[in-house]
């Protein structure tokens, strides 16, 4: 990751984790933190377990990256740092957001657990923050580990510090789980026991997601609010879909994590090919979510450049009118839909525990009809989509997109 991004970098056990270090170093309790607000809600309660406000910046509907355009001037002002997203790999504006924060005296902090492929501008996703944090569990696939970037290398040893005192010691236990999980996951598959599996978690009480959001839980949210800073009043809401997110590596979990870094490139080849095909569909075009490496974060329309000119996305966000038909669909084929981030977090947390995006319908509109799909099951998810004869979401260009699919 050194080689990657040209910085230093510093391993830490999950995503998650590593953006709480970032967020304690860069801001003071109390500030306020711009973010997306298509977003995991993981990362709302790491913001709010930070002892930070977060504050919902508005979203360019095509695509769900951040436009400082359509943030007025006044909610620039007393902003502690900006958060990027990077939805599914594809670049927030990185440089005109390092430009305001530069004029602002503010930190940039990048998360770019979807974007370890992901260029703009000619450079990385990563470089351009003060920090930025990656995750190992998407396109490696390693379900741990993540790493911190640094700007300054010299702030190394203080946020390893920093780092290995949230950390817990790792445990046999669950050393063993992490090392016989791919194989009981790839029985599951074998035999198309998935929904047999969810309702065996359900029961134990392990399906931590009936909805699509974490339930919110406002009055213990109140109360865990009074302890912030802290990970301890919040480590329900930080936890979910990752138990061991602040537990010290053992040795097996290092080796796969490595082995699987070790194909990396080979991986994001796959995910370039597939995103170019996912775009060049019906449901694709509308988004035009391929930029091109060095093309300052401009658009790229689908099926120009080749593969090499595409994003490696983790997931591609077709835009598709009847998103729950086409979830049915993919079901029906053993084809699982991940990675959705809606109401957006201004809709499901409300003004008690954040300020809402001035402009909102847009971030609604996307998070409405975006449907993520893994550019690696490409041509499986377009003939289902055809079988089915799903139609695009198209936003009228002078709507809010309500109304016959925008």
């Amino acid at each position: 990751m050194r080689r990657r991004l040209g910085r230093e970098c510093l391993y830490v056990p999950s995503c998650r984790l590593g953006l709480y270090v970032a967020l304690r170093h860069w801001c003071r309790p109390g500030g306020r933190v711009l973010m997306s607000p298509v977003n995991d809600d993981v990362i709302f309660f790491v913001v709010l377990a930070a002892g930070l406000r977060p504050v919902q910046a508005p979203l360019r509907a095509r695509d769900g990256s951040i436009d400082p355009a359509g943030l007025p001037e006044s909610g620039w002002r007393g902003l502690s740092a900006v958060l990027t997203t990077n939805l599914y790999g594809n670049p927030d504006p990185a440089p005109e957001l390092r430009a305001r924060c530069d004029a602002l005296g503010i930190p940039l902090i990048e998360d770019a657990a979807h974007a370890i492929g992901s260029e703009v501008a000619g450079r990385p996703v990563g470089g351009f923050g003060d920090a930025s944090v990656f995750s190992l569990s998407k396109h490696v696939g390693a379900k741990s580990g993540g790493f911190l970037a640094l700007a300054d290398p010299g702030l190394r040893t203080e946020l390893a510090r920093a780092r290995d005192a949230l950390l817990e010691p790792s445990r046999l236990t669950a050393e063993l789980a992490y090392a016989l999980r791919p194989y009981a996951e790839a029985g599951v598959r074998g035999l198309r026991l998935v929904r047999a599996a969810r309702a065996a978690l359900r029961l134990l009480g392990r399906e931590e997601r009936a909805e699509i959001r974490m339930p919110l839980r406002g009055a213990e949210l109140r109360k865990a609010l009074t302890g912030a800073p802290g990970l301890g009043g919040f480590h329900s809401w930080i936890r979910v879909d990752m138990h061991d997110y602040r537990l010290r590596s053992g040795r097996s979990r290092l080796r796969r994590t490595e082995r699987l870094l070790g194909g990396l490139d080979q991986r994001l080849d796959l995910h370039r090919a597939g995103t170019m095909r996912l775009l060049a569909s019906p449901w694709g075009e509308p988004g035009h979510m391929a930029v091109a490496p060095g093309s300052g974060g401009a658009a790229r329309a689908p099926g120009t450049g080749g593969a090499a000119g595409a994003q490696p996305l983790f997931r591609v966000p077709l835009l598709v009118e009847d998103r729950d038909a086409a979830i049915a669909a993919l079901a029906a084929h053993h084809i699982t839909t991940g990675y959705l981030y809606d109401p957006p977090l201004d809709d499901y947390a409300g003004e008690v525990f954040t300020d809402p995006s001035p402009a909102p319908e847009p971030a609604a509109w996307f998070a409405r009809h975006a449907l993520p799909v893994d550019p690696c099951r490409a041509d499986q998810v377009i003939a289902v989509l055809d079988a089915l004869g799903a139609r695009p979401a198209r936003r009228a260009e002078s709507g809010v997109g309500h109304g016959g699919g925008g």
